[in-house]
C-alpha cells in the first residue's frame, strides 16, 4: 500500500490566462502519454501518465503551441513520469511536449502550456479505494475477479474531478468499476484555484485460485508442449531463428490436443547492472503468458539460461548466487502474483556444476548448493503474498537427471502442504535423440539393426517407475519438462523409430502419472499461423498421454 501526495502535485494556476491544462494526450505505436504542465512561482512542473511500452522520452518546449522550431531540453529514462523546468522565464507562457520512442517509432503527447509565477500551490490527494465494503487508503486496490470496487479519492468537496480509464468517466469524486482484466484508472483533480493534481490508480485484478493439490491439478495438464528457442532465445527472441511468439501459435497448441505449456525464459540477458529486470522484457514475458491463458493452456515459466552464473554449484558462491537468484524471483513472482493458478513458477532449468564430466556422480557439495536454489525459490515467491501464496511451484533435479534425482533430491520446505511439483528430462538414449552427428537412427524392440539397447522399453519403464516411486506415490507429481526425438536428415528410415518412441515413452510417463512435455523448437507447429506440421506425430503425442 502506499499514498501519492506531494511527488504527484502538480501545481497550476497563473496570473494570466489560460491557468492550466487539462491533462493533454498523444499516442501511438501501442503506448500513450498524456501530459499537465503547471507554473509554480520559481518554476514549470510537467507531469505525465503513460501506458503501453515505451524506450526513451524527451521533453521539448517552445513559446507558442506551434510545434515547428520548438527545443529539446530534456531527455529521461523511460520510466520518468515528471521533470522540473526551473529555466521558464518568469510570466512567459510556455508550451511543452513529451516525445515517447517506441518499437514502431516517435510520437507526441499533446501540448501542455504553463505561465512562472503562479501563486497556486496545488490540493494533496489521497488514494481511497473500497474493495469487499472495506476502504482502504492504496492506489493500488486488487479485485477478486468478477468483483467491483469504489474509487474514491479526498479531498471530497472543494474542487473538481476529471476522470478516464478503468470503466471510469466524467466528473464524479466516487466512480465504481468491475474490471476483467488489470487497468488504470486515471484522475485529475483541479482545486478552486485552478491548481491540478493527477493521480493513476493501478487496479489489480486476482484471478481464482482452487483448493487443488498438484497432483489433482497433475492430472488436468497432460499433455505439455515446450515454446523452444523463443523467450530463452540469448540476446533476444528471435536470435535463435524463430519469429516472436503469436496467440496463433498458442491456439495451434491448444488446438492440437495439448493442456498446457512450457514457456522457458531467459532473465539475464533483460536485467541493468542490480538485477533489475528491465520492464520491457516483464511485459513481453506477460504478453506471452496471456496469449497461452487466452488460449486455455496452464502454462509454466522459469528461469532457463542465465549465462552459468547458477552453474557455480560451489560452496563459496552460494550466498551470492542465492542473493541473485531471490531478487530474480521476488521481481517475477511480485510481476505475476494475481494469475490465477494456471500460472506456475519452475526454480531452474538444467542446473549443475558447469564443465563437470558428464557422467561422473555429482560432488555432494554440488547438489547440496543445486537443492538449496529451490529454498531460496520457495522463499522468495511465498513471501509476495497474493495468490502467490498457494501458486503450484516446480523445483527441478541436479542437471534434471531422473537417476541423480532419485538418489539425491531434497525437496524444500514450504508454508502450504501439496502445492509443489518435481521436474525431470528425458532423452534417452543420446545418440538416438538429440544426436544429430550420431549414426543411429533405431530404436526399441521393433529395430532390425540396432547400434544400442541399453535405452529399450524396459529401461524406459524402469526410470519412470523411480520417479513414480520416489515423488508420485509421496504426493509430489512429476513433470517431465522436456524430452523428445529428432530425425537424422541422413537417415530417411529413422521416422518410424522416431514416432515408435515418441509413442512408448509418452505413455510410459502418463501411465505412471507423469505430465509429458515435449521438447520443440519450431519442429511441429508454424511460429506464425500455428498450423499443424506434423500432425501424424502431434497425435500419437497427445493420444499416447490418455
Amino acid at each position: 500500500m502506499r499514498t501519492l501526495l506531494a511527488g504527484l502535485m502538480l501545481g497550476a494556476a497563473f496570473l494570466a490566462a489560460p491557468a492550466a491544462q487539462a491533462q493533454s494526450c498523444g499516442s501511438g505505436g501501442g503506448a500513450s502519454v498524456c501530459l499537465i504542465a503547471n507554473g509554480l512561482a520559481d518554476n514549470i512542473q510537467l507531469g505525465w501518465t503513460a501506458s503501453g511500452t515505451i524506450k526513451s522520452l524527451e521533453v521539448y518546449r517552445d513559446t507558442d503551441a506551434n510545434p515547428v522550431g520548438r527545443s529539446r531540453i530534456a531527455v529521461l529514462p523511460a520510466s520518468a513520469t515528471s521533470f522540473t523546468d526551473p529555466s521558464a522565464a518568469t510570466g512567459t507562457p510556455y508550451w511543452y511536449w513529451v516525445r515517447f520512442v517506441t518499437n514502431a517509432g516517435s510520437y507526441n503527447s499533446g501540448a501542455a502550456t504553463a505561465t512562472r509565477g503562479s501563486a497556486c500551490l496545488p490540493t494533496a490527494v489521497t488514494p481511497l479505494a473500497q474493495v469487499g465494503g472495506v476502504w482502504a487508503q492504496t492506489d493500488a486496490p486488487v479485485l477478486p475477479i468478477g468483483s467491483s470496487a469504489v474509487l474514491g479519492p479526498q479531498p471530497a468537496s472543494g474542487g473538481s474531478w476529471s476522470w478516464s480509464g478503468c470503466g471510469t468517466t466524467g466528473s464524479a469524486r466516487l466512480q465504481t468499476i468491475k474490471p476483467a482484466a488489470a487497468c488504470k484508472a486515471n484522475v485529475v483533480y483541479t482545486n478552486s484555484c485552478g491548481a491540478k493534481t493527477a493521480l493513476t490508480f493501478n487496479v489489480a485484478v486476482a484471478g481464482v485460485m482452487r483448493d487443488l493439490t498438484s497432483l489433482q491439478l497433475s492430472k488436468l495438464m497432460s499433455p505439455g508442449w515446450n515454446v523452444g528457442n523463443s523467450l530463452d532465445a540469448t540476446p533476444n527472441e528471435t536470435s535463435w531463428g524463430n519469429p516472436p511468439i503469436n496467440q496463433a501459435l498458442l491456439n495451434g497448441v491448444k488446438a492440437a490436443g495439448f493442456k498446457s505449456v512450457r514457456i522457458p525464459v531467459t532473465w539475464t540477458t533483460h536485467v541493468d547492472a542490480n538485477d533489475n529486470i528491465h520492464p520491457q522484457w516483464m511485459a513481453r514475458v506477460a504478453e506471452v503468458v496471456k496469449y497461452a491463458r487466452n488460449a486455455g493452456l496452464y502454462v509454466m515459466i522459469n528461469l532457463h539460461h542465465e549465462g552459468g552464473w547458477l552453474d557455480n554449484v560451489t560452496y563459496d558462491q552460494q550466498p551470492a548466487n542465492n542473493a541473485r537468484f531471490a531478487k530474480l524471483w521476488t521481481q517475477i513472482a511480485e510481476h505475476f502474483k494475481h494469475h490465477d493458478d494456471y500460472l506456475l513458477f519452475a526454480s531452474l532449468n538444467e542446473v549443475g556444476k558447469q564443465n563437470a564430466p558428464w557422467g561422473v556422480p555429482p560432488q555432494q557439495e554440488w547438489t547440496d548448493v543445486q537443492n538449496g536454489y529451490h529454498q531460496v525459490f520457495v522463499n522468495a515467491v511465498r513471501a509476495t503474498g497474493g495468490n502467490n501464496a498457494k501458486r503450484h511451484l516446480v523445483v527441478q533435479g541436479y542437471f534434471t537427471n531422473i537417476d541423480t534425482s532419485f538418489d539425491r533430491a531434497v525437496l524444500p520446505t514450504d508454508t502450504i502442504a501439496n502445492r509443489l511439483f518435481f521436474e525431470v528430462h528425458y532423452y534417452d538414449p543420446y545418440n538416438f535423440t538429440i544426436n544429430g552427428d550420431g549414426t543411429m537412427w533405431q530404436w526399441g524392440a521393433t529395430a532390425t539393426n540396432p547400434t544400442e539397447t541399453w535405452a529399450d522399453e524396459p529401461w524406459v519403464d524402469a526410470q519412470f517407475d523411480k520417479m513414480k516411486a520416489r515423488f508420485v506415490d509421496q504426493g509430489v507429481p512429476v513433470i517431465v519438462g522436456e524430452y523428445g526425438a529428432y530425425l537424422k536428415p541422413n537417415y530417411p528410415g529413422m521416422a518410424p523409430y522416431r514416432k515408435a518412441w515418441a509413442e512408448y515413452v509418452t505413455r510410459s510417463m502418463s501411465q505412471r502419472g507423469l505430465v509429458p512435455m515435449w521438447w520443440d523448437t519450431g519442429e511441429m507447429i508454424d511460429r506464425v499461423t500455428g498450423a499443424h506440421k506434423l500432425p501424424d506425430l502431434l497425435k500419437v503425442l497427445v493420444d499416447s498421454a490418455k
